[in-house]
């Protein structure tokens, strides 16, 4: 297993203790089963250790127990931080969760390594009125999850510094903007540009390749990284870095707390940081439009509920998969989640939008949202990455021509990571 762990997800192991401490968390879910009178399925989920969401997602839970006579779900609480390395290491010792909430890198992590299985039986296509994001929960023709939640891409602003209060609808306009915003100790724009935050910036930078219509491969996972659409994203990345509207060298908490502080003028975020922004910033109230650029399409944050191939109680846990995708339980959970969108088409109730009256401008996106992974090379993501920001890099703090650095990006990656058996 270590080897999958470290080439595959970029996880590193865990050391001897942790390790004995996530193989006994995987057999005790066993013997959990095993005594109680009920069936029991366990669920992970690292919402489970979040303040607040974490108790109005285990009371949602609670309503399917109270709903069933034979079977108790169980939820499993992991901080994020430690979740995936934590999950893989009960995987690899035979054990771990019935039913997982995995971030998309670890569930194609997880169904290249067979430790997930094949839910077909469980959840039938046409039987759900599934989001476009259902497109990604198959691999090969098989269905191995489906989302539980996903978080879009659009831009947050604070129309009190922009000239005239309203967003703009193009890059030229963008640009012009966010140069004029950037005044009296305030900037226009925000994003990441450190090899410290490499993980965030290639979301960043996903959001410009994919606006300019850029992919980072084809759907047979041919690489496209030097495109002429990736090369124009990337280009644009060097005009907003240039433009003297940003902070550099800030990380993601920084600004966006400058945002919420009334500092930032505009930001591309995802849902989850958009409502963050809302409840920190109540003297800046946000606002949101498209992403100003030529096309709609912008970066995703999915999130696929799996079931595991080591559990014993796959009939138990597909009926509580079943019971998640039923309209009344998917409406519960869009709203107690917040920002995010579920598996299946939900309408937001008056109530979440008179208090987020955002969230429209969030949903509208959903048909135009793109996983931020390269398509057909999802098991390599984390090498890809590496590659792709060290050449961003070089464009932004060392001169090199965007189209030079995507075509050295093209080469390494080829020769370095596509080449590995």
């Amino acid at each position: 297993m270590k080897p999958f762990l470290s080439t595959i997800t970029g996880i590193t192991p865990l050391l001897a203790g942790g390790l004995a401490a996530a193989l006994a968390l995987g057999t005790a879910s066993v013997a959990l089963a095993q005594s109680s009178g009920k069936t029991v399925v366990t669920f992970a989920a690292s919402h489970f250790a979040e303040v607040g969401r974490g108790d109005r997602l285990k009371a949602w839970v609670e309503t399917f127990n109270q709903s069933q006579p034979d079977i108790e779900v169980k939820p499993v609480t992991i901080p994020f931080s430690s979740f995936a390395t934590t999950i893989f290491t009960q995987m690899g010792g035979n054990g771990g969760p019935d039913v997982i909430r995995f971030d998309l890198p670890e569930f194609y992590a997880a169904v290249a390594a067979k430790s997930v299985l094949p839910i077909d039986d469980i959840v039938k296509d046409g039987a759900h009125n599934f989001t476009a994001a259902d497109q990604y929960m198959k691999v090969e023709g098989k269905r191995y999850g489906f989302a539980f939640d996903t978080a879009n891409y659009a831009m947050v602003y604070n129309a009190a510094l922009l000239p005239n209060g309203t967003p703009p609808k193009t890059f030229e306009e963008f640009v012009k903007l966010g140069k004029e915003a950037t005044k009296d100790g305030n900037y226009g724009f925000a994003f990441r540009a450190t090899m410290a935050e490499r993980g965030g910036v290639w979301y960043d930078l996903t959001n410009f390749v994919y606006g300019f219509g850029g992919r980072w491969s084809k759907p047979d996972g041919t690489p496209t990284f030097n495109s002429p659409e990736v090369v124009a994203g990337v280009a644009a990345y060097k005009t907003v870095y240039d433009a003297g509207m940003i902070p550099k060298g800030t990380d993601a908490a920084t600004y966006r707390r400058m945002f919420w502080e009334g500092k930032v003028a505009m930001e591309i975020d995802n849902g989850g940081v958009a409502t963050i922004l809302t409840s920190q910033g109540k003297a800046h109230p946000i606002a949101a439009a498209p992403s100003p650029f030529p096309h709609k399409e912008q970066g995703m944050i999915l999130a696929p509920v799996t079931i595991n191939a080591n559990t014993k109680v796959k009939d138990a846990a597909g009926k509580f998969l079943q019971w998640a995708l039923q309209p009344q339980q998917q409406q519960e959970l869009q709203t107690l989640l917040g920002a995010a969108n579920v598996a299946t088409t939900v309408e937001r109730t008056p109530e979440e939008l008179q208090a987020m009256p955002w969230l429209k401008v969030y949903d509208a996106q959903t048909p135009n949202s793109v996983p931020a992974l390269p398509q057909g090379l999802e098991t390599k993501a984390p090498e890809i990455q590496q590659i792709i920001v060290q050449q961003l890099l070089k464009v932004l703090q060392g001169g090199v021509a965007p189209q030079t650095a995507m075509d050295e990006a093209q080469r390494l990656i080829t020769a370095r990571v596509l080449a590995q058996k």
